[in-house]
C-alpha cells in the first residue's frame, strides 16, 4: 500500500487510539490524526494525543474545540462523580455516568468531514466491544450503520469517489490483546493517559473503571503498566 493512502485517526490520547494509530500505521497509511477538546475534565488526554501524534510522525494533528458541557449529562462533562471501585462484572453491566451522550456519532462525523475534503476513504477508530464499560457507541452494529449513513451523507459518496471504511482494529480484543498487538507495533504506553478523574499532580486516580480495566490488561498481558498512579 502507497504512504500516500490517507487515513483519518481519531486519536484521543488513551491506550486504545493510540493502539489503533500504530495499526493504521503499521499498514503504511499516512496519518491523520484528530483530537478533540470538548469539555472533558481535563485536558491531560489532549497532552498525551499531542505527545503520540508527534512519536508515531502522523502528517497532521488537528485538535477540534467544541463544548459539550453545554449539554452535560456525563461525569466527563457535568457536575456528576466518577464512579471508583467498581468490580469488573459490574464496569461490564449496564451503561455508566461516564458515558458522553453521542460522543463517537459527533467525532465521527468530524472525521467524515475531513475525511471526504482530505479524499481519504479510511477512518480509524480505537471502540472495543469485549473490554468496554457498556458504551452503546462501541459495537460492530453501530459502527456498520454509521458507515453505511456515511456514504449517504457526503458529497464525495453520492458521487462514488468515497468508498468509507470505517476500520475498528480493536473491537474484537480483549484488553490484554490490545496492549499486546501495540507493544508489538512499538507504541510507548507511557505517553498515553487512560484516566477518568486524575488528581491535581496529574497521576491517574487508579480506581475509575478506566484505571481498573487499564490495570487488569497490563496484568493479563504479563506486561508492566508505565504509567504512575495515586492508587495501585
Amino acid at each position: 500500500m502507497s504512504a500516500s493512502k490517507k487515513a483519518v485517526i481519531l486519536l484521543s490520547g488513551g491506550l486504545d487510539s493510540s493502539t489503533a494509530l500504530a495499526v493504521a500505521r503499521s499498514k503504511e497509511f499516512a496519518l491523520y490524526a484528530m483530537s478533540f477538546r470538548y469539555g472533558q475534565r481535563h485536558s491531560l488526554e489532549l497532552d498525551s494525543a499531542s505527545r503520540i501524534a508527534a512519536a508515531m510522525g502522523v502528517d497532521k494533528h488537528l485538535i477540534i474545540d467544541i463544548d459539550l458541557r453545554a449539554i452535560g449529562g456525563s461525569a466527563l462533562t457535568d457536575q456528576v462523580d466518577v464512579p471508583k471501585q467498581r468490580a469488573v462484572d459490574e464496569i461490564a453491566s449496564g451503561i455508566p455516568v461516564t458515558y458522553v451522550p453521542a460522543r463517537n456519532t459527533i467525532f465521527l462525523s468530524f472525521a467524515l468531514a475531513w475525511a471526504e475534503v482530505l479524499g481519504a476513504d479510511d477512518i480509524f477508530i480505537g471502540v472495543n466491544a469485549l473490554d468496554y464499560s457498556g458504551y452503546p457507541d462501541c459495537r460492530p452494529e453501530y459502527i456498520d450503520a454509521f458507515e453505511r449513513m456515511a456514504k449517504l451523507a457526503t458529497k464525495a459518496g453520492v458521487e462514488g469517489r468515497m468508498r468509507l471504511k470505517i476500520h475498528t482494529p480493536l473491537i474484537a480484543m480483549t484488553k490484554s490483546e490490545i496492549i499486546k498487538t501495540g507493544l508489538e507495533l512499538g507504541v510507548d504506553y507511557s505517553l498515553t493517559h487512560s484516566c477518568y478523574d486524575p488528581g491535581a499532580d496529574g497521576l491517574a486516580c487508579g480506581l475509575c473503571d478506566s484505571c481498573l480495566l487499564r490495570l487488569k490488561g497490563f496484568a493479563d498481558a504479563g506486561e508492566h503498566d508505565p504509567l504512575s498512579y495515586s492508587v495501585r
